[in-house]
Formats: C-alpha cells, sequence, structure tokens
C-alpha cells in the first residue's frame, strides 16, 4: 500500500510541476529533435574499355530506380545509387551503408538476367554486395582499392579509383547469365562513396 500511494504522490507532483511551468506532455515531446536518416550516394564510373569488352560479349548493366544512370561525353556511363540507411565507419572496416536502386544484367546473346537488390556496401566484406533476386543471400559485386578515406564531422568519404569485379561475384554472374566474360580483379571503372550518418 506505501507503494502505491508513494506512486500516486509522485505523479501528482510531477503534474503540477508541469502545471506550474506551462508544460504538458505534448510540449515535452515536441522539444524532442526529429531523427534524420542516413543520406550520400555511391557513385559509380564506368571504365570506357570494361564497358566496350562488355557490350561486344553481348553484356549490358542496368541501373535500375531509384538510382540514377548519367552520361558524360568526357567519362562515359556513371549510375548514382542513393545511401537509405545503415551505419558505417570507413577507416575502421565495419557496419554498412544501405543504398537504393537496383543492379540489371543482360547477355544479349542468349537473353540470360540477373537482377541484384539490397545494395550495400560493407565495410567489413570491403565490397559493394547485392542480393539477387529471389535469393537471400548477398553476392560480392564489385572491391574498392586503392582507397582513399577522408572524413568532415559526421561525414565519411571514400573514394576509389579502381573498383574491382569480386573474383566470387565474377563467377555468380558467369554462371547466372551463361557467359565467360567475368573475371576476379577486372578493372571496371572507379567509385566514390559518400555516407552522412545520421541521429
Amino acid at each position: 500500500m506505501r507503494r502505491i500511494s508513494t506512486r500516486i504522490a509522485a505523479t501528482v507532483a510531477i503534474a503540477a510541476a508541469l502545471a506550474v511551468t506551462g508544460l504538458s506532455d505534448s510540449a515535452l515531446a515536441d522539444t524532442t529533435p526529429a531523427a534524420t536518416a542516413p543520406s550520400g550516394s555511391l557513385v559509380v564510373q564506368e571504365d570506357s574499355t570494361f564497358l566496350q569488352n562488355s557490350l561486344s560479349n553481348g553484356i549490358v548493366a542496368i541501373a535500375l530506380p531509384n538510382a540514377t544512370p548519367g552520361f558524360s561525353t568526357t567519362t562515359g556511363l556513371s549510375a548514382t545509387f542513393p545511401v537509405t540507411g545503415g551505419a558505417v565507419h570507413l577507416s575502421g572496416f565495419y557496419g554498412a551503408a544501405q543504398l537504393g536502386g537496383g543492379l540489371l544484367l543482360v547477355n544479349v546473346t542468349n537473353g540470360q538476367t540477373v537482377i541484384f537488390n539490397n545494395l550495400t556496401f560493407d565495410a567489413s566484406k570491403w565490397a559493394l554486395t547485392g542480393v539477387p533476386l529471389g535469393q537471400t543471400t548477398a553476392v560480392k559485386l564489385l572491391d574498392p582499392a586503392k582507397p582513399v578515406i577522408s572524413g568532415t564531422g559526421t561525414t565519411q568519404t571514400l573514394t576509389s579509383s579502381d573498383l574491382e569485379v569480386d573474383a566470387s561475384g565474377a563467377a555468380f554472374v558467369d554462371n547466372a547469365l551463361g557467359t565467360t566474360f567475368f573475371a576476379g580483379r577486372q578493372h571496371a571503372g572507379a567509385g566514390t562513396l559518400t555516407f552522412t550518418a545520421g541521429s
């Protein structure tokens, strides 16, 4: 009985304090800052020689929404994949940045395709990974070699002048597309990941 009466007294005291200061439960809730989601993007610049070789082998890669494809007469094809979530520490090699969009690969010589969703830059695996449509296990697709990591405040940046095809990803895609084009450590292009932590 003493505990119940103590709790009632405490509740009355809190209510009285709120009334005196002119605050309410809703006013207190309104002072709490809204959480912000992580932001940033991964920009992949495709190497022109890799592009020409893939096309000559009948392989076409298409960035799927909500990724944004781009083209420049100077640098060629690119794709921007927005950061949609996650938490990553690039210089510590842990965590992951979740990315929007997907990747469609087509072998036009035989009509075989493979789609990767749930794209992620996984710092512990040091690779861009994707989950093949209809499956649950992520496949390593691209490895950023020659990385340069920098940071300002809550924003981290990873720049790689040498995005290489991962050996396991090459084997998976070759099998899925019925080709022998892909190989581990192929130079596919360059990439820049910018990640700003949420709060």
